[in-house]
């Protein structure tokens, strides 16, 4: 693909040159306000701040018509389109194999394909892990909810993470564990998040949006998913698991740029150690300091590479 791409869309004229800025555009199947998609969202809206791109996106496509708009953006001339394909894989690699001086970089659960098309994913199970532990020691229970949107390696992993962090600090702790089979249904994620609170879970992971407002009115605590909304509920959240896109986006720029794209997997750029992941800051008024100690001392082994996070994908089970 480096071959390919350089010498034909990339290698001629100004544009391999930097003088004008990449065409990129986005196709989302969910509302950019989405935590998944508003990170992909900022990460883009900062290249094109910076003059690096130009940039368009379609939001709330459904997968019905994921292909057209794809097959669209790709015929207007785009140099490199982003999104989602979790549910239309077979299609989108089709269309991408119909465009090869396009590059396309897709989250996606399978492998990069010849001759064009590269994958992310938010592996963010680091940070899960940490925020697990927070957890593990906040529960006054032993009863922790755990509320998704799929069981698919993407959720799976980072509920696993947390889980066995949350482990690492209380072996006492049990789960319970519930997907609402949606990536966008606040309301449902929040009636799923009340019935754990019924069965006693005083901590509540909040994959999706709408379990952190159950936290609030049923006065327990919430642990924030890929994106840091503390400020807005403040005393609720005792900790999040951040993604930052920006280290894959400016990576995948930088390669089209300068001819030197190929079908990768880019899922690493989201570690800690590149800056794709993060742990919220920690309060102290809501995290006790020898907690935060602890867990900033694991921080600080996983950035050192003394400690390894599993990356488990099978769906996890309530225990509790």
């Amino acid at each position: 693909m480096g071959v390919g791409i350089a010498s034909t869309a990339l290698a001629s004229g100004s544009f391999a040159q930097g003088k004008r800025p990449l065409s990129v555009a986005a196709i989302y199947t969910v509302p950019v306000e989405q935590q998944w998609v508003s990170r992909i969202h900022k990460a883009l809206n900062a290249a094109r701040d910076r003059g690096d791109i130009t940039y368009k996106f379609s939001e709330n496509v459904a997968n019905t018509d994921y292909e057209r708009v794809m097959r669209q953006y790709s015929t207007e001339g785009a140099d490199l389109v982003v999104g989602e394909v979790f549910g239309v894989e077979r299609a989108a690699r089709k269309v991408a194999t119909d465009f090869p001086k396009t590059a396309y970089l897709m989250g996606s659960s399978f492998q990069p394909s010849k001759p064009n098309f590269s994958v992310f994913d938010n592996f963010i199970h680091e940070p899960s892990f940490l925020t697990g532990m927070v957890a593990g020691k906040a529960t006054k229970s032993n009863v922790i909810g755990l509320v998704g949107g799929y069981a698919i390696p993407e959720v799976n992993r980072l509920m696993n993470a947390f889980m066995e962090g949350a482990l690492s600090v209380n072996p006492q702790a049990k789960f319970l564990v519930t997907f609402i089979n949606s990536w966008y249904d606040p309301p449902k994620a929040k009636e799923a998040a009340f019935a754990m609170i019924d069965k006693k879970a005083d901590v509540l992971y909040a994959e999706r949006f709408g379990v952190t407002d159950a936290a609030k009115e049923r006065g327990v605590k919430a642990i924030g998913n890929v994106i840091d909304t503390a400020a807005q509920y403040p005393g609720v959240i005792l900790a999040s698991a951040l993604w930052h896109m920006e280290p894959t986006i400016d990576r995948v720029i930088k390669n089209v740029a300068t001819g030197t794209y190929e079908p990768a997997d880019y899922g690493v750029y989201s570690y800690m150690a590149h800056g794709g992941a993060s742990l919220s800051p920690l309060e102290p008024k809501l995290v006790p300091q020898e907690v935060i100690d602890i867990v900033k001392a694991k921080e600080k082994d996983i950035l050192d590479g003394g400690f390894r996070v599993n990356v488990n994908d099978a769906e996890p089970k309530s225990t509790a």
